[in-house]
């Protein structure tokens, strides 16, 4: 399965290992977004929009314990109307938002952490779930189109009667154990979805 983009970078990501650029699309793989970047490196969204021209910047909307909405908490594995930790970011483009990203942590895993701060995370989330010593080994992406939510539209920038495309990621680790659960919500614009599959 792969990882979409912000829409306004006309980006595609898929789950080939390879990647190419093709005029102004780059086809990439999502193990850059899944897999603990090199200590000192950029986070994957700033490298990337760097490789391509342009400026990939984030803000961190807020960051907490909250009770977890009924689809998270099944996502995670935990009890309906348990607390989990939750992470609300937009992403930018140029200065442009393009996405909203909420990310999910079971509470023993983020509590107490800087999951649950709402600054920035030196290397990155994925970097400090494996210096806890949680590594993920295995995602599962769904894709569904949908219209979005009053605050969607606005924070997005959407037009009237635009659709978006909502992306749900569930990491989980060597022992199949949920570590984090994504939920993206971008336009569809400049998307290519494109999948690679191994048949035998």
């Amino acid at each position: 399965m792969l990882r979409l983009p912000c829409a306004a970078a006309g980006w595609s990501r898929a789950s080939t290992a390879k990647e190419k650029a093709v005029g102004e699309e780059r086809a990439g793989t999502s193990a850059r977004y899944l897999a603990p970047p090199v200590r000192g490196e950029s986070d994957a969204w700033g490298a990337e929009s760097a490789a391509g021209g342009r400026r990939g910047t984030q803000r961190i909307v807020r960051a907490g314990e909250v009770v977890a909405p009924d689809r998270v908490a099944d996502l995670l594995q935990v009890e309906r109307g348990g607390r989990i930790v939750e992470r609300r970011r937009i992403m930018y483009l140029d200065g442009e938002p393009c996405e909203l990203t909420d990310t999910y942590y079971p509470l023993e895993i983020a509590r107490g952490t800087g999951l649950a701060a709402a600054g920035r995370i030196r290397g990155g989330a994925i970097r400090l779930l494996a210096d806890l010593g949680y590594a993920g080994v295995r995602a599962q992406e769904d894709v569904v189109a949908r219209m979005p939510s009053e605050g969607e539209r606005a924070s997005l920038s959407l037009e009237a009667g635009e659709p978006v495309l909502e992306l749900t990621r569930l990491t989980l680790s060597g022992d199949d154990r949920p570590i984090q659960a994504d939920v993206m919500v971008m336009s569809p614009r400049g998307q290519n979805l494109r999948y690679e599959i191994r048949i035998g």
